[in-house]
C-alpha cells in the first residue's frame, strides 16, 4: 500500500481490461477531464513559480528543469520550444534528464536513482544565485530530482518542485515554490505519463508562456519575437506584419528580410522609420516591450 497519491489503484479504472475500445476511450476520457480542474487549483503556486522564472531572466539568469523519465521529457520538450517560438538563446531554458539526452528516446532504468548524478548536472551547467531550478518528480520522491535541488540550492539558486501528490510540510520549507495540481490515481495504477503527465505540460507551458509574456515577447496576443527559421514561421512572421501594420504579404516579406526574420525587430523598424540596428536598440532600451517602442495598440481579431 504506496501512500504516494501517483501510485494509488483507480477505482473508476479496476476493470478496465475487460471493456471495449470505446468504453476504454471513455473512462480515460473521464479522468483526463479532471487534469485542468487540479492544476487551477494550483493557479497562485504557478503564479509564484511564473514570477521566480521572470526575476530569473531579469536578473540574467535561466531556468533550469530536472526530472526523470517523462517528468524529464517534458522539461526538455519545454525548454527545447523557447528558442524558434520566442527567439530565446538556448541556454535561457534548459531541460535535464536523467540519463542523459540517450533517456529522451530510450528509458535509462535506474539513472533516476543516483542523487549525486543530480548534483553532478548543476555543477557542469554552473548554477548560480541569479537562476531558477525546477524539479519535476510526479511522484515526489526522484533521487536525482532531490539530488540536484540541494546542490541547486547550495550554490544559491532559487527552487521549485513540480508534482502529483501531496507534499510533505518539509517539501514546502525547502523551496521558494511547490506546485502540486493532485489529479488522483493514474487509469493503469502508475502510470504518470497520463494525468500526471498532462498535467506537467500544462504547467510547463503556462509557466514559460507567462514569463515570455512578461518579458515583452508577446504583442496582443501575437508572438512577435518569433525568429523566421523555416517556411511556417515566415507564413506566421509575415501575417503578423500584415495584420498589425495593415500592409500587403510582398511588403511584409520585405520588411521581414531586411530585419533579418525578426518579426518585432520590423513591427518598429516599419512605425518609428528606423533601420534593424536602431529598431533593436529602441527595443532593448524598452526591456523588449514592443507596444511601448512603436505605440501601436494590438491589433483585435
Amino acid at each position: 500500500m504506496d501512500p504516494r497519491l501517483t501510485e494509488q489503484r483507480n477505482p473508476r479504472s479496476h476493470r478496465i481490461d475487460a471493456l471495449s475500445p470505446l468504453e476504454i476511450v471513455d473512462v480515460i476520457n473521464e479522468e483526463d477531464r479532471l487534469v485542468a480542474e487540479a492544476v487551477g487549483r494550483e493557479r497562485a503556486a504557478i503564479a509564484r513559480a511564473l514570477e521566480l522564472v521572470e526575476d530569473a531572466f531579469r536578473a540574467g539568469g535561466r531556468l533550469i528543469y530536472v526530472g526523470a523519465g517523462t517528468s524529464g521529457r517534458l522539461g526538455v520538450l519545454d525548454a527545447a520550444e523557447m528558442p524558434p517560438t520566442y527567439g530565446t538563446e538556448p541556454e535561457l531554458v534548459q531541460g535535464v534528464i536523467a540519463g542523459g539526452y540517450a533517456a529522451l528516446v530510450r528509458a535509462q532504468e535506474g539513472a533516476e536513482d543516483h542523487p549525486a548524478d543530480g548534483a553532478s548536472a548543476m555543477d557542469e551547467r554552473a548554477v548560480g544565485e541569479r537562476d531558477f531550478v525546477l524539479g519535476i518528480a510526479t511522484s515526489g520522491t526522484t533521487p536525482f530530482v532531490h539530488g540536484a535541488l540541494a546542490r541547486a540550492r547550495e550554490l544559491g539558486a532559487r527552487t521549485g518542485f513540480l508534482l502529483c501528490t501531496p507534499p510533505p510540510p518539509e517539501l514546502r520549507e525547502l523551496h521558494d515554490v511547490v506546485i502540486a495540481p493532485l489529479v488522483g490515481p493514474e487509469v493503469v495504477t502508475g502510470s504518470t505519463r497520463m494525468k500526471a503527465g498532462t498535467a506537467t505540460k500544462m504547467v510547463l507551458n503556462t509557466i514559460t508562456t507567462g514569463a515570455m509574456i512578461r518579458m515583452g515577447k508577446v504583442f496582443g496576443n501575437l508572438m512577435v519575437d518569433l525568429q523566421v527559421t523555416c517556411q511556417k514561421l515566415q507564413d506566421r512572421g509575415e501575417r503578423i506584419l500584415c495584420e498589425t501594420l495593415g500592409i500587403e504579404r510582398a511588403q511584409a516579406r520585405s520588411l521581414l528580410d531586411a530585419a533579418g526574420g525578426h518579426v518585432k525587430t520590423a513591427l518598429v523598424m516599419h512605425v518609428r522609420g528606423v533601420s534593424a540596428a536602431e529598431a533593436t536598440r529602441l527595443l532593448s532600451e524598452a526591456g523588449g516591450r514592443v507596444g511601448q517602442v512603436a505605440r501601436l495598440d494590438p491589433p483585435a481579431p
